[in-house]
C-alpha cells in the first residue's frame, strides 16, 4: 500500500512538472522569457505560502493538543497520590491502630477538606480558560 501511494505521489509530482512545462511554454511564446519566469515564481510563491499557513495552524493545534494534555496530567497527578497502594496500606494501619469509632469523625473532616480543594482547584482552572480567552484581561495591562 505504502508503495502504490509513493508511486501515486510520484506520478503526481511528474505531471505537476509538465503543467508547470506547459504554462511557461505558453507563456513565453505570448509574453516573453521573463514574464514567463516571473509567472511561475509567482505561483510556486503562492502554494508556499498556503503550506506555510497550513504548518503554522497545525503547529498551534498540536501546541494546544499538548497543553490540554500537560494540564489533564497534571490533574490525575494531584489526585494520584489518593489510590496509591502505600498509601492505602498505611490508610488500613492508621484505622486499625485508632480504631474505626474514632476513625469515622476524621474521615469525614479529611473529606470535607478535600472536597474543598477539589473545588477550588476547578475554580481556578475555569478562570485561567476565561483569562486565556479574552486578550483584554491579560495579566500585566
Amino acid at each position: 500500500m505504502s508503495s502504490l501511494l509513493m508511486l501515486a505521489g510520484l506520478t503526481g509530482l511528474i505531471a505537476i512538472g509538465f503543467g508547470c512545462a506547459a504554462i511557461f511554454i505558453a507563456m513565453l511564446q505570448t509574453y516573453g522569457a521573463i514574464a514567463a519566469c516571473l509567472t511561475i515564481a509567482g505561483i510556486f510563491l503562492v502554494l508556499a505560502g498556503i503550506i506555510a499557513q497550513i504548518y503554522v495552524s497545525k503547529q498551534k493545534r498540536a501546541r494546544e493538543r499538548a497543553a490540554a494534555a500537560a494540564r489533564a496530567a497534571a490533574r490525575a497527578a494531584a489526585s494520584a497520590p489518593l489510590i496509591d497502594p502505600m498509601m492505602v496500606a498505611t490508610g488500613i494501619q492508621v484505622a486499625r491502630a485508632v480504631g474505626l469509632k474514632k476513625l469515622v469523625p476524621l474521615l469525614a473532616l479529611v473529606g470535607v477538606a478535600v472536597g474543598y480543594m477539589a473545588n477550588r482547584n476547578a475554580s481556578s482552572d475555569d478562570d485561567e480558560n476565561e483569562n486565556a480567552d479574552n486578550p483584554d484581561e491579560a495579566v500585566g495591562d
